[in-house]
C-alpha cells in the first residue's frame, strides 16, 4: 500500500515533468522559427571572386640569363596594389616549382605586400649605372641617390594619376634562402620589376624592402638600396599577347 503523501509527491513530479516538456517544445519551436527567418533574410548571392584575366609574367631563365615572357590566366583583383601582389605571388610560385628554370624557394607567400606610391623624380645630378646581365638584353638603371622611403611613410592608398613607385616588401626567409650570385639575384630583381611594369604600366620605379626594412643586398650581391626603373627591365621587343 503506497502512502498517501508519496502519491501526492509523485503526482506533483509528473505534472512538473509534463509542464517542463511542453515548455521545452515551445522553446524549440520558437528557436526553429527564428532560424528560418534569419535564413530568409540573409543574402543568397555567393561572395564575389576576382575574374580571370591575362597576366604577363617575365620569368627568369638561368640557362641563358634571360627573361622569358609568359602569359597566364589569373584571377586578378581590381585594386592595383592587390593586383601587383597577385602577379608577383604567381611569379615566385613558378620559381618555387620543382622544374623551375630559375629555382628560388619561398613561393608566393614571400611577397608580404606591395605598396604603390607617387613616383619621385630621380635627381638629375645623381650618377647612374647600367649593370647588364651577360647574354641578356635586359638592363636595369639604378639611381645614384642614397635617400630611402621610410617604411612608416608607406600608404596602401594607390595614387590615382601619374607614374607610380612600387615598394615590394619581401619576407626575410625569402632573402635568407635566395641563391647567392650576382646573376641569379639580378634576374630575380629584374623579373619582379618587369612583371610589375607589364601588368601595371604606370609603375615606373621599384624599390625593395625585406620584412618592412631596408636591406643592403638580396643575397650578398643585388643592390636593394637603389631605385630600379621598371621599364628598363622589359625585353627589348615590344610585348604582344
Amino acid at each position: 500500500m503506497i502512502p498517501r503523501h508519496q502519491k501526492i509527491i509523485f503526482g506533483l513530479l509528473l505534472v512538473a515533468s509534463v509542464a517542463m516538456g511542453v515548455t521545452l517544445w515551445h522553446l524549440r519551436q520558437s528557436a526553429h522559427e527564428r532560424l528560418i527567418a534569419g535564413q530568409d533574410s540573409a543574402p543568397t548571392s555567393a561572395p564575389q571572386i576576382a575574374p580571370s584575366e591575362q597576366a604577363t609574367l617575365l620569368v627568369a631563365n638561368d640557362s641563358d640569363g634571360s627573361l622569358l615572357t609568359q602569359f597566364l590566366s589569373l584571377p586578378l583583383p581590381t585594386d592595383p596594389g592587390a593586383r601587383a601582389h597577385a602577379v608577383l605571388g604567381k611569379l615566385l610560385d613558378l620559381y618555387a616549382a620543382p622544374d623551375a628554370a630559375h629555382p628560388v624557394p619561398g613561393g608566393g607567400s614571400s611577397v608580404i605586400q606591395v605598396f604603390l606610391l607617387p613616383a619621385f623624380e630621380l635627381g638629375s645630378g645623381a650618377s647612374t649605372t647600367k649593370p647588364k646581365l651577360e647574354d641578356s638584353r635586359t638592363v636595369v638603371i639604378l639611381s645614384g641617390e642614397s635617400s630611402t622611403t621610410p617604411s612608416g611613410a608607406l600608404s596602401q592608398q594607390t595614387p590615382q594619376f601619374g607614374p607610380q613607385l612600387a615598394v615590394v616588401n619581401l619576407s626575410g626567409a625569402f632573402a635568407a634562402n635566395h641563391p647567392s650570385g650576382i646573376e641569379t639575384e639580378m634576374l630575380t630583381v629584374l623579373s619582379i620589376c618587369g612583371t610589375l611594369h607589364a601588368n601595371l604600366p604606370r609603375v615606373t620605379q621599384v624599390r625593395f624592402l625585406v620584412d618592412g626594412a631596408q636591406r643592403s643586398t638580396l643575397a650578398g650581391h643585388a643592390d636593394l638600396t637603389r631605385t630600379y626603373l621598371a621599364a628598363d627591365a622589359m625585353p627589348a621587343e615590344e610585348i604582344r599577347p
